[in-house]
């Protein structure tokens, strides 16, 4: 969604997520819609690897998007939209993996090579992100959901803290150890 300014009649300028929460909570679908567009690929890898599947990660990600309409006027920093998607989608992951009855391994999130990548870089850029994705799957639960929702989400050490139920300080030391580890398996794409 963009928007005319001054400048000219052929410069659009986006509109920004708190004007489109704005107009989110004057129920316009459109608005949220675009929110839903801008937002949902983050949410969708992110719960991804938390599920383990991709068709689990849309069904978690739209119960996400349900809740977040349904809550929206309980967001108190239009702004901060993001962080309060990917909270309401780290929750709602949660919710789904504690009632799945089987655990399932994680599978590895594809990646969308941009446009004018070469097949050379699109490969490496494979490698790169199927070798992050074995680093991960090699930390254990927790390490893991604090790494993601720190490096995925860009949450808070407290934000991460309430989302998982542990204090800040394990919170520091579980991504401490976390980033130890996967620096160390990701040495050779340095």
């Amino acid at each position: 969604m963009t928007s005319t300014d001054e400048l000219g009649a052929g410069t659009e300028v986006p509109v920004s997520d708190a004007i489109l929460v704005a107009r989110s909570l004057d129920q316009d679908p459109d608005a949220f819609g675009e929110l839903v567009r801008r937002h949902a690929p983050l949410m969708r890898a992110y719960v991804a690897r938390i599920v383990g599947s991709r068709a689990d990660a849309d069904d978690v990600v739209q119960n996400a998007f349900i809740v977040a309409w349904r809550k929206l006027d309980t967001l108190r920093d239009p702004s901060a939209v993001r962080a309060w998607f990917m909270r309401i989608a780290s929750h709602e992951a949660t919710t789904f993996v504690r009632r799945r009855p089987v655990p399932v391994p994680l599978d590895t999130v594809e990646p969308v090579a941009p446009a004018a990548a070469s097949p050379d870089d699109s490969a490496i850029r494979s490698a790169q992100l199927e070798a992050l994705a074995r680093a991960l799957d090699s930390l254990p639960e927790t390490q893991r959901r604090c790494w993601l929702l720190r490096e995925g989400a860009g949450l808070s050490y407290d934000e991460i803290g309430q989302e998982l139920g542990l204090p800040a300080s394990t919170v520091r030391g579980s991504l401490a150890r976390a980033r130890t580890s996967i620096t160390v398996r990701m040495e050779e794409w340095r």
